[in-house]
């Protein structure tokens, strides 16, 4: 077959055969030769026209084609009926047609090949069961086709590289060039970030606002973005999350390496489950916006607070080497905003270090009597150029300090563009990171502009550089720190299969419960289910007094509100007399109650109470938590969490995340925990709840942490499974 007997499908997979396959797709739609915009209007002020412009006025280096039916040109540019009339190929259609229309529209770009799609049209899954269905065709076309899609529901998308310089978007503005490349669920948001951005003078790589991500999603553009050579940090904006691993995965793959490239995150819903979706401590507890900060964590993602942390801290990443540690110089003409930079620093987890004895000396030599040579150094009001210059050269030259931070406050006889160009001179002489913060609004802008002209971050109050040095701080330590293969515990898989297969979607009774754990060496205490009150004291006899007595049955989830629990029996006849006074007890309270038996085992000797479980998380499948447990952990919620399986690196982590750590430490001269084999217990319950996806929701609340010499006991456990 001839190359004009090809269909425009064929010619596309003929042209990419030989290249790399998931970078294709997206060039095409960051770096087309040529653009069709479908739905365009004559009318300005309109979403269809205002693309149209923007890709014109914007300096677009390719072809654009206005595809009008029944305009004859738009903006003096010649129109198209149909896009299939178009003669040339086209790599990128943008669709603004009405939501009714963009089926067809889309047919007609898998007809001609086209590769990239960005639909902006609204009314979509969006506006219900219609729209719905209507974004799943859409999603069935490009799928079938090999469309990569953003959209539908957006503002589009923007890429400053002077090679391709594209504005396919209704924004208001074309950004600046930088090195900063922004997703965005949100199209809303994305108009008032490049309002922001053009007035604090930040550049962007790209920018990208990608809707219902019904096509691409956030995971395929992290990808692109890392192999990106004008993006250096990625910003990010989710409102909901779909394929949590695949982000995660993502993520790792993106933060770590050479060409490591640090994430900033925001993720709105902070509110927590509501109580009523989850009846276990662990599904109560874990909550979206506690499960996104743990995971985030494991995936290096640094989740902020809001635009304004964003971005104080991604200009920062951009425009300054990583630093060697955390230990920071303040150099300052001001004695209150030094002190107020020192507290926010140690605050957020900084160090303001002692200086080597050298640089004390030079400090000496170069201010005056009334200086503080000490951290923060503090030239005093009247300095000029000179002493800022002297002083921030010092402090960078010493060994204990990583970065700079440097400080002005507007005085009289202060020379503002002075000192910035000496903190430039300065700037070009180091290799370690500064930043500035001029305090003020009018009378410092000449100088911030001068700061900023040569990359130096400016920040208007100290306290908000403290916060992105802090940002930095954790993304260093991300990259530094270790994160192996889960780790994998011997285990009796089979057994657990075997009871978890065969057991109905609910609550699986206690001792069944057990076993599960058993066979997968939690450390799980001698017990047995008795029948009868002989077996029960038989048994007691037999492990050796006090004993424990819990009632079994499937209509009793709270033991304790019928007095289904009694503990530390000292012989035989307290054995006897709890048997009888719980079954009297429950067939009172709960006469329905169907009696399996009851489980004797030895009474656990006292020790911290500490909490184990996992839930399976919609987005991201199986989450682990561990916190102080017993009657405190639904009331101080000091809890940690976790996305299971975990290595031997991450259990650690997650014990000691706890405010309560050093209680299992041996505080006020109590027992030391068995911490190690808390750790391990995180790591076998790990394994167990990814290996058994039936699992819903487990408690172990409280496993008894006795001694480290005496290791650690399950008091309670509550396993729920699933269809």
């Amino acid at each position: 077959m001839c190359a004009d007997e090809m269909s425009g499908r064929e010619k596309q997979l003929v042209a990419t055969e030989s290249k790399d396959e998931r970078m294709e797709p997206l060039d095409a739609v960051f770096n087309p030769q040529s653009v069709a915009v479908m739905g365009v209007t004559a009318t300005s002020g309109t979403v269809p026209y205002d693309i149209f412009n923007n890709i014109l006025d914007s300096g677009y280096k390719g072809v654009v084609y206005p595809v009008a039916p029944g305009k004859r040109s738009i903006h003096g540019v010649k129109a198209y009926r149909y896009l299939t009339d178009i003669s040339d190929d086209v790599d990128l259609a943008v669709i603004v047609y009405p939501a009714n229309v963009c089926l067809r529209a889309l047919d007609h770009c898998a007809e001609k090949g086209v590769r990239g799609v960005i639909m902006i049209s609204a009314g979509f899954r969006e506006v219900g069961p219609e729209g719905v269905e209507r974004e799943r065709q859409v999603q069935e076309i490009c799928r079938k086709n090999g469309i990569s899609l953003i959209g539908p529901n957006c503002l589009g998308v923007i890429n400053t590289d002077p090679k391709t310089v594209l504005n396919a978007s209704f924004a208001r503005k074309m950004p600046a060039e930088g090195r900063i490349a922004f997703l965005s669920q949100s199209g809303a948001l994305c108009t008032a970030v490049l309002d922001y951005a053009r007035g604090k003078k930040i550049g962007f790589s790209k920018f990208v606002s990608f809707g219902n991500k019904a096509g691409v999603t956030e995971i395929e553009l992290l990808d692109y973005l890392h192999r990106d050579s004008e993006t250096d940090v990625i910003l990010l904006y989710l409102e909901e999350l779909r394929d949590g691993r695949g982000l995660i995965e993502a993520a790792r793959r993106i933060t770590r390496g050479e060409n490591a490239k640090p994430i900033l995150a925001i993720k709105s819903g902070r509110t927590p489950q509501g109580a009523s979706a989850a009846s276990s401590h662990t599904g109560s507890l874990a909550g979206e916006d506690a499960i996104c900060e743990a995971v985030f964590q494991q995936a290096g993602i640094i989740r902020v607070d809001g635009i304004e942390e964003m971005f104080d801290s991604a200009i920062l990443m951009t425009n300054q080497p990583m630093p060697a540690g955390k230990r920071l110089a303040i150099v300052t003409n001001a004695g209150g905003p030094g002190v107020m930079a020192t507290d926010a620093a140690v605050s957020v987890g900084l160090e303001i270090p002692t200086f080597e004895p050298e640089t004390t000396e030079k400090l000496k030599a170069a201010l005056p009597a009334a200086a503080n040579i000490k951290n923060p150094v503090d030239v005093i009001g009247d300095a000029r150029s000179d002493r800022y210059n002297s002083a921030l050269d010092a402090v960078l030259q010493d060994s204990n300090v990583d970065e700079a931070l440097v400080i002005l406050t507007p005085q009289s006889m202060t020379d503002i563009d002075d000192i910035a160009r000496g903190i430039v001179e300065v700037h070009g002489r180091t290799n370690k990171l500064i930043a500035c913060s001029f305090m003020g609004a009018y009378d410092v802008q000449t100088g911030i502009d001068i700061l900023q002209a040569d990359g130096i971050p400016h920040y208007i109050l100290p306290e908000w550089a403290c916060g992105a040095m802090a940002d930095v701080e954790r993304f260093r330590q991300w990259r530094q720190s270790a994160v192996g293969e889960a780790t994998k515990l011997p285990v009796d898989a089979a057994a657990a299969k075997e009871i978890i297969d065969g057991a109905p979607a609910g609550y699986l009774s206690e001792e069944k419960s057990l076993a599960v754990l058993d066979a997968y060496g939690l450390p799980v205490p001698t017990h047995k289910l008795c029948h009868n009150v002989d077996e029960a004291v038989a048994f007691a006899g037999e492990i050796g007094f006090p004993v424990v007595l819990r009632v079994v049955s499937p209509q009793i989830v709270h033991k304790f509100d019928v007095k289904g629990v009694v503990l530390n029996l000292a012989d035989a006849d307290a054995v006897r007399s709890a048997y009888d006074a719980m079954m009297k007890s429950i067939s009172e309270n709960l006469p329905y109650a169907e009696i399996t038996g009851v489980i004797v085992r030895g009474m656990i000797p006292p020790g911290h109470e500490v909490i184990l479980g996992a839930k399976r998380d919609e987005v991201f499948g199986p989450i682990l938590m561990f916190g102080l447990g017993g009657i405190f952990v639904e009331v101080l919620k000091d809890v940690t969490f976790a996305l299971a399986p975990i290595d031997a690196g991450r259990a650690h982590r997650m014990v000691r995340d706890i405010k309560a750590f050093t209680m299992l430490e041996g505080a006020r001269g109590t027992e030391k925990a068995d911490v190690a084999g808390i750790e391990e217990a995180m790591i076998r319950l790990g394994q167990l709840v990814t290996d058994f996806e039936r699992i819903s929701e487990l408690d172990i609340n409280p496993l008894i942490a006795i001694s480290e010499k005496d290791g650690n006991a399950i008091a309670d456990v509550r396993i729920r499974i699933s269809e």
